[in-house]
């Protein structure tokens, strides 16, 4: 181990050793931070229900991406094999009963949807930026069709939160009837040790119309290392290999959002990528530059993972704002199928991955993800279900 790699493992220990000291019950905010193991949490006062006013929907910023400025990825020279560590694995998701209970956002429909054109019914060719890595990004709902209250794509939607006083948002899906996963950097400021708070979650949001209502958040976990700034990263907060966390929804009448959209899957250690790392990507995600971040958006590309980052990456046009939306294999609802038979891995609507990262350059229009492994959301979800059975239960 280099000198670095171990003065950054020292600041680390310490740090955790302080926090199981200190940290059980210290205040963030209103709020309670607490460690267990090598997950730190934040559990907020209650919100009550639905749309509050803590959140100012018609003036949210997107979250900042992070960003990286390097040139295109690319992929490993004749698809090398990159070891993960792990066997592969994963847990299937659920299809929910489809019940509605629709809520209007209080947006200013004026500054919110003058931007907002119909899209034609078409599917548009693959397109590519600078590193010409092709893509296809479409709105999920065409003209007349709102796919976005389907399964499985119903089970993703909009993360709003606060920061410092400013409302931002990002993008996340349901993988457990009340446990929603998205980016770390949407909940928490890297190496800060500071939470962010006010959480909402979104599902199928469609311009100010939430068909599966809103949903508040009890609380919220990351990794630990990426609390305390000692994560693994290309640079401070950016690439990193556990840009990954989890909200746990506050019940509504005993329910969970879940129950009504259904819940994705989730695979960690490389499930759905063959022996040589490449991955059909699907990602969906409410991007600010794409219908003012009020419209579900589809991208779908071939991803790999970068022999530098370590960090899955596809093409994309996504930006701002699609900050933890998922990035899934598999992604649909599977046929009956007669004289043939499915491939390996094949379990549908699994998510592996939520986007993290882009280019600082936006022409080169690529994005990545950490990986999902069993050291991140696997100990993730245990703790948060540890803390809150219900939400984790079919």
């Amino acid at each position: 181990m280099s000198a670095r790699n171990l003065k950054v493992s020292f600041v680390f220990v310490m740090a955790v050793v302080l926090c199981g000291i200190l940290c059980t019950g210290a205040l963030a905010g209103e709020g309670v931070v607490s460690q267990q193991g090598g997950v730190t949490s934040f559990t907020q006062p209650s919100q009550g229900n639905g749309a509050g006013s803590a959140i100012d929907y018609t003036n949210a910023k997107p979250m900042p991406m992070p960003a990286v400025d390097l040139p295109p990825a690319q992929a490993p020279a004749g698809g090398t094999e990159i070891q993960r560590e792990g066997t592969p694995g994963f847990e299937p998701g659920s299809h929910g009963d489809g019940k509605l209970n629709p809520t209007e956002l209080p947006l200013d429909m004026n500054a919110q949807m003058a931007e907002i054109i119909e899209a034609a019914d078409e599917i548009t060719p693959q397109e590519f930026g600078t590193a010409w890595h092709p893509y296809t990004t479409m709105r999920v709902d065409l003209t007349g069709n709102n796919e976005s209250k389907r399964f499985p794509n119903r089970a993703a939607g909009k993360v709003y939160f606060n920061n410092q006083g400013t409302t931002y948002m990002c993008s996340g899906s349901l993988i457990k009837k009340g446990i929603v996963v998205t980016a770390a950097h949407c909940v928490a400021a890297f190496g800060q040790q500071r939470f962010y708070s006010d959480w909402q979650f979104i599902p199928a949001l469609s311009g100010t119309n939430a068909p599966y209502g809103v949903w508040n958040v009890q609380n919220a976990w990351v990794m630990s290392s990426y609390y305390y700034g000692s994560d693994p990263c290309y640079q401070a907060g950016v690439v990193c290999q556990n840009d990954v966390a989890v909200l746990v929804l506050s019940p509504q009448s005993g329910l969970y959002a879940g129950s009504f959209t259904g819940w994705l899957g989730y695979g960690w250690n490389g499930y759905g990528f063959t022996p040589n790392n490449y991955a059909l990507i699907n990602q969906l995600g409410y991007p600010k530059s794409h219908d003012n971040g009020l419209k579900m958006q589809r991208t779908d590309s071939q991803g790999f993972v970068s022999t530098w980052a370590s960090n899955t990456v596809w093409g994309s046009r996504q930006t701002g704002g699609s900050s933890g939306g998922p990035e899934l294999v598999n992604l649909g609802v599977k046929p009956v199928l007669k004289g043939t038979s499915f491939g390996s891995e094949n379990d549908a609507n699994i998510v592996v991955g939520v986007t993290s990262w882009g280019f600082v350059d936006l022409d080169i229009k690529q994005q990545g993800a950490s990986p999902f492994t069993s050291d991140n959301i696997v100990s993730l979800l245990s703790s948060a279900c540890t803390g809150a059975p219900a939400a984790c239960q079919n």
